[in-house]
């Protein structure tokens, strides 16, 4: 008498390979997820049907529950952060995309061990269908974690150390260079900058765009001082700027937030704006429009920015494989220049 071996199970594996998907995609399929288009849960279904696969009850009740929810991890923990409308409006612009699905966005602050530790968790387990990473410094932890991800991972923003594969930025070595030239271009000629986190991305590239534009009007752009882009962080900067350079008669400033806290300073110090010094920020958040006086700025679409994470990151979720995506970022000529 005979005993025949059990033949082997077909792999999801091997049923994505088969339809030529990813295998999130073909997960997605059988479990009949949002998102995945008309061709490819056709040539999955024809794979199942092909390889004779079963999906297993327990894990397809798994995955149905973890596809519905994705994270936006943001590097910080610090509370005061939401008081930035910088982070209120990519909500805002995640959600209008991800509300017209059945996904959850989940929102996890990551700086702290801890922090670190329960969004690993998260990526290790597959309690999310996909990540959104925004705010990394320097050599960010966070960053090896999204190398590991088991689900897809979108970069708001690009890191300072590397250029991950799937990201969306705006342009903003571009965007402070227009402000310095507007600058140039009002005639002030002692400029100075006040800059944001230097270990982002953001902060370098608004420096660089800053130094740029000096260069090539054949002006210094050596008077530099940082800030945090929180209101405390510029009103610090610009208090120490007109102790060192009492002469200035300009100043980019990386974030409007900041600009606010230079404003505030520059007032008490009796420095009338824009007759004394010219002030441009970065941002173009609703109170920009609201100082004394209005701030022009530099406009990112912060809205966009959100919204087309979230598109992306859906699209990888689908098995597409979409280009990274820098959004244009525009002067908006105000009164305080």
């Amino acid at each position: 008498m005979t005993t025949e071996t059990p033949r082997r199970q077909p792999t999801l594996e091997e049923v994505a390979e088969r339809a030529g998907v990813s295998r999130s995609a073909a997960s997605r399929a059988i479990n009949n997820a949002p998102h995945v288009s008309r061709a490819k849960r056709e040539a999955v279904q024809r794979a199942i049907d092909d390889l004779g696969y079963v999906p297993n009850a327990t894990a397809r009740a798994l995955a149905t529950q973890q596809a519905g929810a994705v994270v936006l991890a943001i590097s910080g923990d610090d509370p005061a952060m939401f008081a930035d409308p910088f982070f209120a409006e990519i909500v805002v612009g995640v959600n209008s995309v991800l509300e017209e699905t059945e996904l959850e966005l989940m929102l996890s602050l990551a700086t702290s061990s801890r922090g670190q530790a329960r969004l690993e968790q998260v990526l290790r387990t597959r309690q999310a269908a996909g990540v959104m990473l925004m705010s990394l410094h320097g050599d960010d932890p966070l960053a090896a974690l999204a190398d590991n991800a088991s689900v897809p991972v979108v970069f708001g923003g690009r890191p300072l150390n590397f250029e991950p594969r799937y990201y969306v930025d705006a342009d903003n070595r571009g965007g402070a260079r227009l402000a310095t030239e507007h600058l140039v271009a009002a005639g002030r000629r002692r400029i100075a900058t006040i800059t944001g986190r230097l270990d982002e991305g953001a902060g370098m590239a608004r420096l660089q765009g800053f130094q740029d534009a000096l260069a090539v009007a054949g002006l210094d752009n050596s008077l530099i001082d940082h800030g945090d882009f929180s209101e405390e962080g510029g009103s610090l900067a610009m208090t120490r700027l007109l102790d060192r350079a009492p002469d200035l008669d300009g100043v980019f400033i990386a974030s409007d937030q900041m600009a606010i806290g230079a404003l505030r300073v520059l007032s008490k110090a009796g420095r009338s704006v824009p007759a004394d010094v010219a002030l441009v920020g970065f941002n173009d958040i609703t109170s920009a429009r609201h100082t004394e006086p209005p701030l022009t700025t530099v406009n990112q679409p912060i809205h966009a920015l959100g919204r087309e994470m979230a598109k992306m990151l859906l699209a990888l979720m689908s098995g597409d494989q979409p280009s990274p995506l820098i959004l244009p970022t525009q002067l908006v000529i105000r009164s305080s220049v």
